[in-house]
């Protein structure tokens, strides 16, 4: 934990799970985001990191899914991932420069920074900062990796940091929001904890400290009212809307 007050604003709002997407609007993109702030939400995105080390806003380590070409999406250049199409729309992924132009701080953004065990997340860690160092708007970085939040804590401590935790998706960070010796290095001004695990007592005990808990991914009904219950933010997206 990081021993500072996080800012007001983080718990104040609810945010579209990356962007307020649906059919015909993909993930991530910048017609999702328009779609959060029309909505008055929040948006949460993704980073991940080009070959030519920029920071692009994308969710998944290939292509596949997103766009349904093959091929991983680090290997691409910025340029050659924004030629690609999202879902069979006009919708491209967009760089992290281009995406912050677009919001221009209309509403708070939480930026979650992807990353592996053994991956050099630092390059990603360091070209997001740098483009944040110019951006006026409310904004926070966030991964499941501990070295990120532990990263700006040291290079960049002016923005607010956060470690993601979950002990049910395998992403190969399981467990590790737990660990008091991960918590330490990670110095997190928040935490940001699959929903499924929020009756976890480390959770119930982090936010008994005064420190913010936010919860992912809201998809129900039900989720939703244990997220309202037992966090103080909601990252949120389709059934589990307001």
């Amino acid at each position: 934990m990081s021993g500072r007050p996080a800012p007001d604003w983080l718990t104040q709002w609810e945010y579209a799970h990356r962007g307020l997407h649906r059919e015909g609007v993909p993930e991530n993109s910048l017609l999702a985001a328009e779609g959060a702030i029309a909505r008055g939400m929040g948006i949460e995105c993704d980073i991940q990191r080009s070959r030519d080390d920029h920071p692009v806003v994308f969710h998944d380590w290939d292509l596949a899914r997103l766009t349904g070409a093959p091929g991983v999406t680090g290997e691409l250049s910025a340029g050659e991932l924004e030629a690609l199409r999202l879902l069979g729309t006009d919708q491209h992924p967009v760089r992290l420069a281009a995406f912050l132009a677009a919001v221009a701080g209309r509403v708070p953004l939480l930026i979650e920074i992807k990353s592996l065990p053994g991956y050099d997340v630092e390059w990603t860690c360091a070209s997001v900062a740098w483009l944040l160092d110019a951006y006026q708007g409310d904004v926070a970085v966030m991964s499941f990796d501990p070295r990120v939040p532990e990263w700006f804590a040291l290079e960049a401590p002016g923005i607010t940091r956060g470690l993601v935790g979950t002990d049910t998706h395998e992403n190969g960070f399981q467990g590790e929001w737990r660990k008091p010796d991960v918590l330490a290095q990670a110095r997190a001004d928040f935490l940001a904890i699959d929903v499924r695990d929020l009756h976890r007592p480390e959770a119930a005990a982090w936010r008994a400290g005064g420190r913010p808990l936010l919860t992912w991914t809201i998809r129900s009904p039900e989720t939703r009212a244990t997220g309202l219950a037992l966090a103080d933010a909601l990252i949120a997206e389709g059934a589990g809307l307001a």
